[in-house]
């Protein structure tokens, strides 16, 4: 088990400690991950496996950044607005974009779902 340290920058983030709870497999990733603090923990489970030969069984990159782009957007429609937020979200934004490009360029190579390149 191995810690993430990059999160930490303030009260909260130095509160919550972030776990990694694998070794890396398929494509050199991690797929499990637990994030606590005091009495509250939250596992993440990354899909593991091409989902023709494993099935859907985790989440996608895509699922969480689309979380963190629905609360900058609140963030942003509200009182908590500022030029960093927007920089943020136009980050994710555009990390989905090259997320997407990615999987739409397997899906036309007929590559996708599978462990093939």
């Amino acid at each position: 088990m191995r810690e993430l340290t990059s999160h930490k920058v303030n009260g909260l983030n130095e509160a919550l400690e972030i776990q990694v709870l694998d070794e890396p497999g398929q494509g050199n990733a991690c797929h499990n991950y637990v994030i606590k603090a005091d009495d509250v923990a939250c596992s993440v489970h990354f899909q593991n496996g091409p989902i023709a030969e494993a099935g859907v069984n985790g989440v996608s990159n895509e699922a969480l950044l689309a979380i963190v782009e629905d609360r900058l957007l609140g963030f942003q429609s509200g009182q908590y607005a500022c030029w960093e937020n927007a920089i943020a979200l136009t980050k994710i934004q555009e990390a989905m974009m090259w997320l997407q490009k990615r999987t739409r360029d397997r899906v036309a190579r007929g590559v996708e779902g599978t462990n093939q390149k």
